[in-house]
């Protein structure tokens, strides 16, 4: 009776502002995990669309940002500004209250006549879940922001700018108290945005991602989206097939478009969400659409010169096609709910293709021929390929004595312990097979580049010999007729190659192939990357081994302070271990701070001698016109630039032409801020701004060094920059050192390729994954397929981030 007396009318609270969604944050987005955190994109994304249908803008931009914040802007009417009847502006109400919106009336008094968010909710909701959120809106000639922590307004309304614009620009950084993770995905993201922009014709999406070097800009329209994925493929004809109707309320839409590839890809959709399963919709397309160009064919006796019937898969060969319906009460089949099964769909989408299939056709020949005689050449490699099959069964897959000469098998027969590892060279294979472990471990070398895939159809694939062996030796079948994942031999299919050009070159090849013709291996999880190390560090007997050029840093800096001791003029006695370690450890995080800054167009090199004039920190700001934007350190009042808005101010010389300037204060950018963080933390050690300006070691050339390395009875090293201390105190670490850098796996010995990249205990594997395969047949297009002038402008633009060996693909 005592705990159930104790619930009362006091037990009752209520919770003020945006606290529910704080409180039940799964209640708003679904979740706290990936799909909650990429929700909160897609609640600004659905607004500015709204925007869009309701006659105002036609262009969304999303772009995540290095620091991990995100920012979705548009060219609508942007969110009201002015005094709202609850006495704040109208602006704060939207961000700050559940169900304020101006969707309520329909178009009555906002204009919006069907819109995505109803609610009013998304705006308040990404307000709540961040850690902070800064919104401009561009109205009436002005940019106005206010900026929130957590649902909280931290400041009022402000203007911040001029501009000619409209529209609402949402910067917002993901609460890591709400969210498991802050990390957005750009697959997940891009290939949502994708989807956004061809299910709403009308639309343009631009999506820039700093974290990464590929933006993309996806059109409205599903015959955009078809372009897009065949964009770097040679196409039979330029425009995409489109058909669309409405029967018995029942909305058809499909492109598609033939390029002279060999993989099929066909996505379908039911009122807007994903079909992989396919359904009905599916099933009347592919029906009506072998029919009736089978029909075409016998028509125009286009067959006459074969004994052949086309199959669905024949004609389908080097097809990209999107189908979306519209359907009123859809029913969806499967416990993921990834299938239509509304069945009257199958003969309204049957009928549409027939009709206008069958029309295009006719009005054109040139095309209708060309897939026909395309089609002619994939039956007779289907034979071909039929029978090249048979003669892998032949090999009885199962049958030790068939398998390739070369591989050298494990013991164990139960598939879930077994690892089959694809071996860049016969010398490599040889050291691999010594080191294995025989029970578990299978070792298949693989000799010369091989075949690449993206550029053959299967009858040739499966004629090479290397394609015969990896076939025959997982045991799985090739292709979607024969693949069978339940037969695969070897839980673990790693792929083990050199760190050079060529076994870059091979790894992509065999990924190509991979995904080309064994995706479900991927899929699943079962393919991995082996990761060999790329040094072998030797002091006296001792041996270790490091993955890259960061560990080895790190080891650089840990074996001087073996024998190191560091000094400052500023100080009357050497630091301790524990001291030099944490300056050390420090500098290096500031010097991958700036590596970040540098990628955003920050001149890191003037950071210290403007950022920290005279020991006080200055404002960094952030100048955007329509010219571009630009940053720089500037200790005058925000407003009063904007008030001056002068070339000499600004430094743009087109400056009085441009239609906007938006000057803000971004020193809070979160690496500003941790920037400012470690620079204060080393204070209490007696360093500060001026020791990292690189320019001091030529003013102090006086030799007024701030900094003395003691190493043991040596001469001291003097150093007037941290900068050049970290190098002094690298070269300590190298001394006495025996520094091995492998270019390849032969390089290595069976003991130590064992250690280093076979032993479960100690290896590392990179598993190989697929979160966008439409993105992922994109990049393989690119780069290995026929198109060279695709290729050659991705590498003359990356080429210097990565090792690339692709022109000889």
């Amino acid at each position: 009776m005592g705990e159930a007396s104790s619930y009362t009318a006091k037990s009752i609270q209520v919770l003020k502002g945006l606290e529910a969604v704080r409180k039940r944050p799964s209640m708003y987005i679904g979740s706290t995990g990936p799909t909650g955190l990429h929700h909160l994109i897609k609640e600004l994304v659905d607004n500015s669309i709204d925007e869009i249908t309701a006659g105002f803008g036609s262009v969304v931009e999303i772009i995540l940002h290095a620091d991990g914040s995100a920012t979705v802007s548009d060219q609508g009417r942007g969110i009201p500004v002015g005094r709202h009847a609850s006495g704040v502006s109208a602006l704060q109400v939207v961000m700050t209250t559940l169900h304020a919106g101006g969707k309520f009336d329909g178009r009555a008094s906002s204009g919006y006549k069907t819109a995505g968010g109803l609610h009013g909710v998304g705006a308040s909701i990404v307000n709540a879940l961040s850690e902070w959120i800064h919104v401009q809106v561009r109205q009436n000639g002005k940019v106005h922001q206010q900026k929130y922590a957590r649902g909280i307004p931290l400041t009022k309304v402000e203007v911040v700018g001029v501009s000619e614009k409209t529209g609402t620009t949402t910067t917002f950084m993901p609460d890591s108290e709400v969210f498991e993770t802050i990390y957005f995905s750009h697959d997940v993201l891009a290939e949502r945005l994708r989807e956004f922009a061809f299910l709403n014709r009308g639309i343009k999406i631009v999506f820039k991602d700093e974290r990464r070097t590929e933006d993309g800009k996806y059109a409205g329209g599903i015959s955009s989206f078809v372009q897009y994925h065949n964009q770097n493929k040679e196409v039979l004809h330029k425009d995409p097939i489109y058909i669309e109707g409405i029967r018995d309320d029942v909305t058809v839409e499909i492109a598609l478009q033939f390029n002279t590839g060999y993989s099929e890809n066909l996505f379908s959709y039911a009122n807007n969400v994903r079909t992989p399963e396919g359904g009905f919709h599916e099933s009347g397309f592919k029906s009506a659409f072998t029919r009736t160009f089978n029909a075409y064919a016998r028509s125009y006796d286009l067959l006459k010169n074969t004994k052949i019937t086309l199959s669905g898969e024949d004609i389908r060969e080097g097809m990209t096609a999107v189908i979306s319906v519209k359907v009123p009460e859809p029913q969806f089949e499967g416990q993921t709910k990834q299938k239509l099964g509304n069945t009257e769909v199958e003969g309204i989408v049957q009928a549409l293709v027939n009709e206008k299939l069958k029309a295009y056709l006719e009005e054109n020949p040139n095309i209708a021929k060309k897939v026909i005689q395309k089609s002619i050449q994939a039956a007779q490699a289907r034979d071909a390929a039929r029978r090249a099959r048979e003669v892998i069964r032949r090999k009885g897959i199962l049958d030790s004595a068939s398998m390739p000469g070369k591989l050298a098998d494990c013991s164990e027969r139960d598939p879930a312990l077994c690892e089959a590892f694809l071996v860049e060279g016969d010398s490599a294979g040889g050291t691999a097979k010594q080191g294995r472990d025989r029970r578990f471990q299978a070792i298949l070398p693989l000799k010369g580049k091989g075949i690449n895939v993206a550029k053959a159809r299967l009858d040739k694939i499966l004629k090479n010999d290397q394609i015969i062996d990896i076939v025959t030796m997982l045991g799985t079948g090739i292709g979607q007729e024969d693949f069978t994942l339940e037969k695969l031999r070897y839980n673990k299919v790693i792929i083990m190659a050199d760190a050079d050009v060529d076994g870059a070159h091979i790894r992509t090849l065999l990924l190509t192939f991979f995904f080309r013709q064994m995706p479900q291996l991927v899929l699943e999880g079962h393919l991995y990357i082996a990761q060999p190390p790329l040094y072998q560090i030797r002091k006296g007997r001792r041996a270790r081994y490091l993955q890259n050029d960061e560990q080895m840093n790190d080891y650089l800096l840990e074996a001087s302070m073996e024998s190191a001791k560091l000094t400052n003029s500023r100080r009357d006695k050497p630091y301790t271990e524990k001291q030099f370690r944490t300056i050390l450890e420090t500098i290096r995080k500031i010097e991958s701070l700036l590596s970040e800054l540098g990628r955003k167009e920050i001149d890191t090199d003037r950071i210290f001698g403007q950022r920290f004039r005279d020991e006080e920190t200055v404002p960094l700001l952030l100048v955007q016109t329509d010219g571009g934007k630009f940053y720089r350190f500037e200790d005058e009042d925000i407003d009063q630039l904007i008030e001056q808005n002068t070339n000499s101010q600004l430094e743009l010389a087109d400056l009085e032409e441009t239609s906007e300037v938006v000057i803000e204060d971004v020193s809070d950018m979160s690496e500003i801020r941790e920037l400012d963080k470690l620079i204060e933390g080393l204070n209490r050690y007696d360093i500060v701004p001026h020791d990292f300006d690189r320019s001091n070691g030529i003013e102090n050339s006086n030799g007024n060094s701030t900094f003395t390395i003691q190493d043991g009875d040596r001469e001291p090293r003097k150093s007037n920059t941290v900068w050049e201390m970290l190098g002094a105190i690298e070269e300590i670490g190298r001394r006495g050192t025996s520094i091995t850098r492998y270019k390849g796996l032969a390089e290595m010995n069976a003991d130590q390729l064992k250690d280093t990249t076979m032993n479960r205990e100690s290896r590392i594997l990179l598993q190989v994954k697929m979160e966008d395969a439409v993105e992922a047949d994109r990049m393989f297009t690119l780069l290995m397929g026929d198109d060279v002038d695709p290729r050659r402008v991705f590498i003359e633009k990356y080429g210097s981030q990565v090792n690339l060996d692709l022109y000889g693909a």
